[in-house]
């Protein structure tokens, strides 16, 4: 019986030892002597009345021609009515207008997260 106990021991000690993490998979060999395939990016135009009538790199089709643009009056009057300068300050904003409240909510977020920031536990 004690050798019973005594072979069970030394078994559970030799499995403890041999059992551990996952192997690594190798990693393996891209070919030696090989060269890379570079990649490219995509062909610029610099041809003035391409740029002036068409939008370039606009097409996400793989082939086929750019898009042309249409005259002013075929698009909507709003697209020439957005803001596309520096975002306006808080002070420019109109205190009853849904932007302003969302601007000030923001600038409390990140007044709050810098204050957080140097904050020690």
């Amino acid at each position: 019986m004690a050798a019973r106990g005594l072979l069970r021991a030394a078994a559970a000690a030799f499995r403890a030892s041999t059992r551990g993490y996952a192997k690594k998979p190798a990693a393996k060999a891209k070919g030696k002597g090989v060269p890379k395939e570079v990649l490219k990016g995509p062909e610029v135009c610099t041809d003035p009345t391409m740029l002036a009538t068409h939008a370039m790199g606009v097409n996400y089709f793989k082939e086929g021609p750019e898009v042309a643009l249409k005259p002013d009056s075929e698009y909507p009057d709003w697209l020439f009515k957005i803001h596309l300068g520096p975002p306006k300050k808080l002070e420019e904003l109109d205190p009853d207008s849904l932007e302003y409240w969302r601007r000030l909510r923001k600038y409390n977020t990140w007044q709050r997260n810098r204050l957080k920031k140097g904050k020690k536990l």
